[in-house]
């Protein structure tokens, strides 16, 4: 019996270290640290991205997806090949003198570096933001484009020479 009593201990503690990394996670999840400073129910993300090559146009484009965000909120950077992209929401909206039981938009900070692929002219970036979406493109330097190689032929294939036949024996 007494292995039995000692073996509940031990499921009450693990069911109790549950509880408390529940209890943890949900804090972190929530940007809940238990204080009242604004500070800490800022939420950190780093918004999605999109970037591909127009080959025909020679661009390199960018999509950065910060919905919600009004573009003087936004700060680009390019320092050599990367791109960082730092912004910030703040919500005028918050009511005074009440308790939040939940307030995950009120506070956003955001931040994302890129880095920008070979022959990207990165001195010639420019960025329109539209309908949540900020667009970044620059043209590509002539290296960086794919080049079709020509192929060579010297006239003879490799092997036997054409109007030979194989023979039955060899």
């Amino acid at each position: 019996m007494a292995n039995l009593a000692r073996r509940q201990n031990t499921f009450n503690e693990l069911f109790d270290l549950r509880s408390s990394f529940d209890h943890l996670f949900n804090r972190v999840a929530n940007n809940s640290t238990g204080a009242d400073d604004q500070s800490a129910r800022l939420i950190f993300a780093v918004p999605p991205i999109e970037a591909w090559v127009d080959n025909d146009k020679k661009e390199y484009h960018l999509s950065i997806a910060v919905p919600g965000i009004d573009p003087k909120e936004v700060e680009l950077k390019v320092h050599g090949n990367n791109l960082t992209v730092v912004g910030e929401h703040k919500s005028s909206d918050e009511k005074k003198g009440k308790d939040y039981l939940e307030q995950e938009f009120s506070y956003n900070r955001f931040a994302r570096s890129i880095v920008l692929p070979p022959g990207v002219q990165a001195d010639k970036l420019s960025a329109e933001y539209k309908d949540g979406v900020l667009e970044v493109s620059a043209p590509l330097s002539e290296s960086a484009l794919p080049k079709k190689i020509e192929i060579k032929s010297s006239g003879q294939s490799q092997g036997r020479p054409s109007g030979q036949a194989k023979s039955a024996g060899a």
